[in-house]
């Protein structure tokens, strides 16, 4: 069997710009590559050192739904993206305004000890959760 490797999250922004500054801000991404798609439009991959990409899309249309809140949606689909930390109370006072919590931050030591997390939104209402002390069993 061939064995497949996770390569990217594609993403559909209204404003590329401000969620390229989020991610390279607080999460340490750079663009990996930029494509022009012509009429004054691009996409592009943001990389980080673990090796997770962004594919960044421009939009096309108006969101049809309206945006998920808490630890995001509850119908089948992708929930919220991950992403972990040595401590989250350091990264949300980093992140000081740009933290827009849904929920949390909430400690899950009855599960696995150490291990809490927050959720909130990108800059693109996207949730995201940011964690410490998770560990497989």
């Amino acid at each position: 069997m061939i064995q497949p490797k996770f390569l990217h999250v594609a993403v559909t922004c209204k404003d590329q710009a401000r969620f390229e500054g989020f991610y390279t801000k607080y999460f340490g991404m750079k663009r990996a590559r930029t494509i022009d798609l012509g009429d004054g439009k691009e996409l592009f991959f943001l990389k980080d050192d673990n090796g997770f990409y962004f594919e960044v899309f421009p939009m096309d249309e108006e969101r049809p739904v309206p945006f998920a809140e808490s630890d995001g949606p509850h119908y089948p689909g992708f929930r919220h993206l991950s992403f972990i930390v040595d401590d989250v109370d350091a990264k949300i006072k980093e992140m000081g305004d740009d933290a827009v919590i849904t929920l949390g931050p909430l400690g899950f030591d009855a599960f696995i000890e150490g291990w809490r997390t927050v959720w909130m939104k990108d800059p693109e209402g996207n949730i995201i959760e940011i964690c410490q002390g998770y560990k497989d069993e």
